[in-house]
């Protein structure tokens, strides 16, 4: 079944709550990267050490650059659920 981007952008992406986060996850980006610890086409994202999604904040001492793969990936259980 091909995936619904649209019903998805709507019922999840397209909320207040994560327009706020995914606002917050661009300032942190801008702000590494005019202190020069990023830039485009780098490999690197931003890390929320504790996720906004499970309340982390946005300060700076929640950031830490790292590699996009290490970023992206996580520890999962054996039926394929985040730990």
């Amino acid at each position: 079944m091909p995936r619904d981007y649209r019903k998805e952008y709507k019922n999840y992406q397209g909320t207040e709550k994560q327009k706020k986060n995914r606002a917050k996850r661009n300032k942190a980006r801008r702000t590494l990267a005019r202190e020069g610890k990023v830039r485009k086409g780098d490999g690197k994202d931003v890390d929320h050490k504790r996720p906004l999604a499970k309340g982390g904040s946005n300060r700076r001492s929640n950031w830490s650059v790292k590699s996009d793969n290490s970023n992206r990936s996580f520890k999962r259980t054996k039926k394929a659920r985040m730990r």
